[in-house]
């Protein structure tokens, strides 16, 4: 549409437009977004009377990136020259050049961070995926901490081997692991140990044990707890018992207190992740007798009291058939535990 002809002064805008169809509104919209491309178009093609020409954008950008000013900053150019008694132009027209010549970055070196893959771990039984790390017990005085090392089935969620010490040392959590692989009976190729970047899990020690064990070892990603979600829950469980003190008068009452609460948490602890069954009884594959008594009992309720059973009969729950750390996109599977509730 033309819209010149249309507003001919002849004619009129209303008796035009509506001679063709057209609403008004429409004509006045077109007509003012081609006198702002008329507009935009004309203020490209004339540059503004104070901008420099293109002889003194080259000679500035020259300067600017000769051997004598090619480390310094536009500011520090800027001053040499105007104590010298010559000017080109502002300091931020040398900004403008040197950006519209891609010559503009950060000059010192930026820390890059390489990036890290996602620990995807499976266990479908115990003893094939163990998540260890090493927690801080506050002591009888301000800035000294006994360290509770914990090394954890994911699958079971069974503490299969514990230890306090005075400090955090990668021989006694080699140590640990030793006395461990070798009291569950782990045969070489079939274990992952699961850690986060602690100095002691990432410590040459512990890398060269696991290796002469056969185990493999992952780690999480810097600041990432979830990578090491089942470790990270059952500190959380142990803080928040209510027994849990404030501080430790000695080493002697921090193992006391671990040794009556991992004794709770494998033979009483009724998990939640691993369908109510202790860790012990899901350990060492005594839930399937349990599952039928608890069946049985739900049974018996039922036929006493169906009518408090109203969608379906009662069943206990079960017990999940994989855990993950991080499941893989590739099954399509979301984790079937919730490793935070107990």
């Amino acid at each position: 549409m033309n819209t010149a002809l249309v507003a001919s002064p002849e004619i009129g805008v209303f008796r035009a437009c509506e001679a063709i169809g057209l609403a008004r509104a429409t004509f006045y919209r077109r007509r003012g977004r081609h006198e702002n491309e008329t507009r935009t178009t004309a203020l490209q093609r004339q540059p503004p009377a104070r901008s420099l020409t293109l002889a003194e954008r080259n000679k500035a950008l020259e300067l600017l990136t000769s051997e004598r000013f090619c480390d310094s900053s536009p500011s520090q150019v800027y001053a040499t020259l105007l104590d010298q008694r010559e000017y080109l132009c502002s300091i931020s027209t040398l900004y403008r050049l040197l950006r519209a010549a891609g010559a503009v970055r950060e000059r010192r070196d930026q820390l890059r961070h390489p990036i890290y893959s996602k620990p995807e771990l499976l266990a479908t039984e115990p003893n094939q995926v163990w998540s260890w790390d090493i927690t801080k017990l506050l002591g009888p005085a301000k800035w000294t901490y006994f360290y509770l090392y914990v090394i954890l089935d994911i699958f079971s969620r069974y503490v299969v081997g514990w230890m306090v010490a005075h400090q955090e040392s990668a021989a006694l959590a080699s140590q640990l692991i030793a006395e461990t692989y070798g009291k569950q009976g782990i045969e070489p190729g079939r274990l992952t140990v699961h850690a986060d970047r602690g100095s002691s899990m990432k410590s040459k020690l512990v890398a060269h044990l696991l290796g002469d064990l056969g185990v493999t070892k992952t780690h999480s990603r810097p600041h990432v707890s979830n990578d090491n979600c089942f470790s990270e829950s059952q500190f959380k469980t142990m803080k928040y018992r209510p027994e849990f003190p404030d501080r430790f008068g000695s080493i002697q009452d921090a193992r006391c207190f671990s040794r009556g609460f991992f004794h709770w948490y494998n033979k009483e602890h009724h998990h939640s992740g691993i369908a109510l069954h202790t860790p012990e009884n899901v350990h060492y594959g005594l839930t399937q007798v349990l599952d039928e008594a608890r069946r049985q009992t739900l049974l018996n309720a039922f036929a006493q009291h169906p009518e408090r059973f109203v969608r379906k009969l009662p069943e206990p729950p079960l017990l999940p058939a994989a855990v993950w750390i991080n499941p893989s996109k590739l099954t399509g599977r979301e984790p079937e535990t919730d490793p935070a509730l107990h």
